[in-house]
C-alpha cells in the first residue's frame, strides 16, 4: 500500500465519523478551554454510579468562523450550560475519548431535571420550563408565557415627571410695570417615558440572554424594528423603529470624557433633579475658561426659588450689570447696602425718592450742591 493510500485510509472521516447526541453535565473546565463533559446517548449509561459525571471525557467545542479561537480573540468561552442537548462526533472514532461538539439541539422539554440520573443537569437548574420550547420568550412573544423582564419594564415605566414651573408675577405685585404688564408665567408640565415599543413577531426578533439575565435584542419585525440592550438590573438602552432612544440607569451614572464633549439639541430639553446639582467650571484656574450662557431673541431667563435664599459671592473680581431697558426691583423686606469704598450714582434724568416715613441721611459732611 502506498503512502498516499495510507493517508487516505487514516484520514478522519474517510471511513465515516462516529456521531453522537448527548447532554452536557459539566462545564467547569480546569484548563479554561471552554470544554464540556457530555453523556452520549447509546455510548454512556444513564447510571451515574456506574459512570459518574467526573469520568466523562472532556469535549472540545467547535467555534464559528466569527470567533478566532486564539489569543482570547472572538467569543470565549462557549456558552453551553449543564442540561444542554448537543450534537457532535468522536475525533478518535470508537475510542470515544476525544469528543467534539458541533452544536446544540433546542427542543421542548417534557420534564425537569432529575439530578439522580444521567442525561440531566446535575445542578437541577436547566431546563427552567416544562412543556415550553427552548426559544427565548422575547423571541416567541407568547402571551401565555411572557418574559418576566418585559413585564417588569412595563410596570416600572416612568410617568408624570414634572418640569420647572415659573409663576406669573402680576403688575400690582411689582414696581416699574404698567397696569396689566405682568411678568409672564412659564408654565411647567409633566412628561412620560414612551410606551415600551416591544411588539416582536417570531422569527424576526433575534435574542441573546445570559444566565443572570443580561439581554440583547435585534428585532427585525416589520414596522417594529428595535435594538435593545439591558443589564440584569434593568439598566438599558432601547432604540425604537423611528430612531427614538431611551436610556435607563438603575444605579449611579458616570460620564468621564478625557477630551472635549459637544452636544446639539435641536428641540426642547427638560431636566428634573430630585437632589442637589453642582457645576464646577475651570477647576484648574486657567485663564479664559469662562462660563458663558447666551439666550437668543424673544426669550427670558426665569429663576424661581420656592423657599430659600439666592446667594452670589465674588471672592475676587467685579460684578457688572448692563441693562438696556428698565431695571425694576421689588424688596418685600429691608434693603440693606454696604459699600466699603465710594458710592457714585449718575442719573441723566430725574431722581425721585418716595419715603412714607422719615428719610435719614448721615455723614460727616453733607453737600447738597457742592
Amino acid at each position: 500500500m502506498s503512502q498516499n493510500n495510507q493517508v487516505d485510509n487514516n484520514y478522519m472521516g474517510k471511513s465515516g465519523f462516529v456521531w453522537f447526541v448527548g447532554v452536557v453535565e459539566d462545564r467547569l473546565d480546569p484548563q479554561y478551554l471552554g470544554r464540556v463533559r457530555v453523556r452520549c446517548v447509546g455510548f454512556h449509561t444513564q447510571n451515574k454510579t456506574e459512570l459518574p459525571t467526573a469520568d466523562l471525557p472532556w469535549s472540545q467545542l467547535i467555534h464559528p468562523i466569527t470567533s478566532s479561537g486564539i489569543s482570547g480573540l472572538g467569543s470565549s468561552p462557549g456558552f453551553i450550560v449543564e442540561g444542554t442537548w448537543v450534537f457532535g462526533y468522536f475525533r478518535d472514532g470508537y475510542a470515544m475519548q476525544e469528543p467534539m461538539v458541533i452544536g446544540t439541539l433546542p427542543g421542548k422539554p417534557v420534564e425537569l431535571a432529575d439530578v439522580s440520573k444521567g442525561f440531566y443537569d446535575p445542578n437541577g437548574v436547566y431546563p427552567k420550563y416544562k412543556d415550553e420550547v427552548d426559544t427565548n420568550r422575547l423571541a416567541t412573544n407568547d402571551s401565555a408565557n411572557p418574559h418576566l423582564g418585559l413585564e417588569l419594564r412595563k410596570l416600572t415605566r416612568k410617568t408624570g415627571v414634572p418640569t420647572a414651573d415659573f409663576d406669573l408675577v402680576p403688575s400690582e405685585d411689582h414696581v416699574g410695570l404698567e397696569e396689566d404688564e405682568n411678568i409672564p408665567a412659564s408654565d411647567g408640565d409633566t412628561w412620560n417615558q414612551p410606551d415600551i415599543p416591544y411588539s416582536a413577531v417570531y422569527p424576526y426578533n433575534h435574542v441573546f440572554e445570559s444566565e443572570s439575565g443580561h439581554i440583547t435584542e435585534i428585532d427585525d419585525t416589520l414596522d417594529h424594528e428595535r435594538l435593545y440592550t439591558a443589564h440584569r438590573t434593568g439598566t438599558s438602552q432601547e432604540i425604537d423603529k423611528d430612531g427614538n432612544q431611551v436610556n435607563i440607569v438603575k444605579g449611579d451614572h458616570y460620564n468621564i470624557v478625557s477630551g472635549k464633549r459637544q452636544a446639539v439639541i435641536e428641540g426642547n430639553a427638560d431636566i428634573t433633579i430630585g437632589g442637589r446639582h453642582k457645576i464646577f467650571i475651570n477647576k484648574d484656574g486657567q485663564e479664559n475658561n469662562h462660563y458663558d450662557i447666551q439666550i437668543g431673541p424673544n426669550a427670558s431667563v426665569n429663576i424661581q426659588v420656592d423657599k430659600g435664599d439666592m446667594n452670589v459671592v465674588l471672592k475676587d473680581g467685579k460684578m457688572n450689570t448692563n441693562v438696556a431697558g428698565d431695571y425694576n426691583m421689588k424688596v418685600g423686606g429691608n434693603y440693606n447696602l454696604k459699600v466699603d469704598g465710594n458710592r457714585q450714582v449718575d442719573i441723566t434724568g430725574t431722581s425721585t425718592d418716595n419715603t412714607e416715613k422719615a428719610a435719614i441721611i448721615r455723614g460727616k459732611t453733607i453737600d447738597l450742591n457742592p
